[in-house]
């Protein structure tokens, strides 16, 4: 398959949300001939039923040089089918991007759960060392239009499966993967292609590929890898860590991976110290979890692959702020914590949030769409830290069928769901009379908002007026 030349392509749009209008922006400076295909856009060439019909679709890559599809496009898509049968090359919005950057080096985070936090801490370190970057990517603002800006300096890129996908010859400076679980299965068709999808970014690495000493997925990804000569596979690890890793040494963070020159002599025996415990304690409602700090040590990693000294970490870090809807301390009331983690859509991510809870003290919000997924494994090895839960969400089953198995003498509230509207009043309402002085209220779902909630956000807002109207 010859590649095709940009200026003057004839070239498919799939999608016309941020991402497509970002690709369109970009490739009318290139005299592009360009034809948009959304269903659901009043404002694309093909729209409507059309965008569903083979025949349509049929013509419409007929004569293509190239298609750009959205993240949101699965591969089972019609349009990318038909595109595939027609021989026409399928690239993300991050293939173009890489091909028309302006320049400045990508340090990019992917993994199932942290991956804005991460490349938000990144961003932040970059900035605590002077440099002028922007994160950007699956965080919200199109990898696109930043990569064609030659002011900045460095780029801290989130990229999720669906945007490595069909990203090709993207050779970043640095990539993280920060671990991987089942999720988006039916997009990707099965776990080892999205685990293949994820492990993408680190193909081509020039300085380092930064995995999880505590998920072999990550690191068998890294040896499978074909990277740059001499790039280096650098851990993260909430242990102490070893020679050409970052971890912990009692509460301090600090580096064997770059602290020193390749031949230096004492190089396995030193390291430099990045920041403390003390510089994340703003981040949880009893010191930043245990994830968040994986979080941290995985940004201050790809910081110092790049160069960044490690004072500039200390300061980034002590200068983020994390964004709403992730493990965000919403309130403490009668000596109970209120935690709004809405963002944890997924069981790896509830687990997560769960394990940052003493034993014993959590009660959990939960629920809403399982997407297909079992919480066995979830309650299972959490069943520890809780007091009780809370359950909403249009079908609770998959969630109380959990607990009843793994968890049966902590008692649970299912939240009537009919009356859409007070359903987080009436959970956070039955939450505060479970919980007592030294526990947290903690909302963790498990599960997508859209049965009742139009979006995480939305979910996470619910709760903070709920837990801002107790009295």
């Amino acid at each position: 398959m010859t590649e095709p030349v940009l200026d003057g392509a004839r070239v498919v749009v799939a999608g016309l949300g941020v991402t497509g209008r970002a690709v369109v922006s970009a490739l009318a400076g290139r005299a592009a001939a360009v034809v948009t295909v959304d269903a659901r856009s009043a404002d694309a060439d093909v729209t409507g039923t059309d965008a569903a019909d083979p025949a349509v679709l049929d013509r419409v890559v007929a004569d293509a040089d190239l298609l750009v599809a959205s993240p949101g496009w699965p591969p089972s898509s019609a349009l990318l089918v038909a595109a595939r049968a027609a021989g026409t090359p399928v690239w993300s919005e991050v293939e173009l991007a890489w091909r028309l950057r302006a320049g400045a080096p990508w340090l990019a985070v992917t993994g199932t759960n942290g991956k804005t936090t991460t490349v938000q801490m990144l961003a932040s370190i970059l900035t605590a060392a002077g440099l002028r970057t922007a994160a950007v990517g699956n965080v919200g603002t199109p990898v696109l239009a930043a990569a064609q800006d030659p002011d900045l300096d460095v780029l801290a890129v989130e990229l999720s499966s669906f945007q490595l996908h069909h990203t090709r010859t993207m050779a970043v400076e640095a990539g993280a993967v920060l671990n991987v679980a089942a999720d988006h299965l039916d997009w990707h068709g099965s776990a080892d292609a999205y685990a293949q999808a994820k492990g993408r970014i680190y193909r081509g690495a020039q300085v380092a590929c930064v995995y999880n000493v505590a998920d072999p997925t990550t690191e068998a990804l890294v040896r499978s890898a074909d990277v740059a000569e001499g790039a280096l596979a650098v851990g993260f690890t909430l242990g102490a860590p070893g020679p050409g890793q970052v971890g912990l040494v009692a509460d301090v963070l600090v580096d064997r991976a770059f602290h020193a020159p390749p031949d230096a002599p004492d190089r396995h025996r030193s390291a430099a110290e990045l920041a403390t415990l003390d510089d994340l304690a703003h981040l949880g409602p009893d010191g930043a979890p245990g994830h968040v700090v994986a979080d941290a040590l995985a940004a201050a990693a790809l910081a110092r692959a790049h160069g960044v000294e490690a004072r500039a970490v200390r300061d980034g870090l002590r200068a983020f702020r994390a964004d709403a809807h992730r493990a965000a301390v919403v309130r403490r009331l009668d000596g109970v914590a209120y935690v709004d983690d809405s963002k944890a859509t997924n069981a790896h991510a509830a687990a997560a949030s769960l394990a940052s809870c003493a034993p014993g003290t959590a009660v959990w919000v939960a629920g809403g769409l399982a997407k297909g997924a079992s919480f066995d494994e979830l309650v299972a090895s959490r069943a520890d830290r809780l007091r009780a839960a809370v359950v909403i969400g249009t079908d609770p089953a998959p969630w109380t069928d959990a607990l009843a198995r793994h968890a049966p003498e902590i008692p649970v509230v299912v939240v009537d769901p009919g009356d859409t509207g007070t359903v987080m009043r009436r959970a956070v309402a039955a939450a505060r009379e479970l919980a007592g002085s030294g526990d947290t209220v903690l909302l963790a779902p498990a599960g997508a908002s859209m049965d009742q909630f139009t979006s995480y956000a939305a979910r996470g807002d619910a709760f903070v007026a709920a837990v801002e109207d107790l009295r």
